[in-house]
């Protein structure tokens, strides 16, 4: 007898259960309608824009006379108390080791922090510059516009009657009717004297 095991799957059935599970529901990261689901980070999260505003009002502090002098006093009053101070409370001695290590963590601080707004100036003169250039090009747009049209203008105008023209050819005109009218009254009165002439 020849009876089909059940484990067994015919290519047909195969081919289903194939086209099947690609038409099956993916998961939520499969779904492009729906947001993917936050995965957890083990650094803490924060806001790039805030820190980069902090990170430049720091520069610019350290950047002034104020900081300057700041640091300064604190360097004496450091040395001169663990110089002169009671042994007792005396919390750094003399090659200064706290010191210089605090020093050198202010400037390893420092220097990424004066990066950090150096890379933000960089980024609005960027955006200046670009819309600087749009704007010149703008500029340059409607120049050449108006350009175009006072030439056009004018070579209009050039073919349009102006005062002065109408005045000369009102005047010449003026001209010719006194001419013509100072020449008839003398051929009339010419006429007039000359006997008619027998004809032949």
């Amino acid at each position: 007898m020849a009876t089909e095991r059940p484990d067994r799957e015919s290519p047909r059935e195969r081919a289903a259960a194939g086209s099947g599970a690609s038409t099956a529901p993916r998961g939520p990261r499969g779904r492009l309608d729906q947001p993917r689901t936050p995965r957890r980070r083990l650094l803490p999260e924060y806001d790039p824009e805030a820190f980069a505003r902090f990170s430049e009002r720091i520069a610019r502090f350290l950047g002034t006379g104020r900081f300057i002098v700041w640091m300064t006093l604190i360097i004496i009053l450091w040395v001169l108390w663990n110089v002169f101070a009671p042994e007792e409370l005396r919390w750094d001695e003399y090659p200064f080791i706290f010191l210089t290590l605090m020093l050198s963590l202010q400037a390893s601080y420092a220097a990424p922090l004066i990066l950090l707004a150096q890379n933000r100036q960089d980024d609005r003169d960027r955006v200046t510059h670009e819309q600087e250039r749009k704007q010149n090009e703008r500029s340059i747009a409607d120049t050449e516009y108006l350009t175009r049209e006072i030439a056009s203008l004018r070579m209009g105008l050039g073919e349009v009657a102006t005062r002065d023209w109408i005045r000369s050819e009102l005047q010449d005109l003026v001209r010719d009717l006194a001419e013509q009218h100072v020449l008839l009254p003398a051929e009339r009165t010419r006429g007039r004297d000359e006997p008619d002439r027998p004809e032949d």
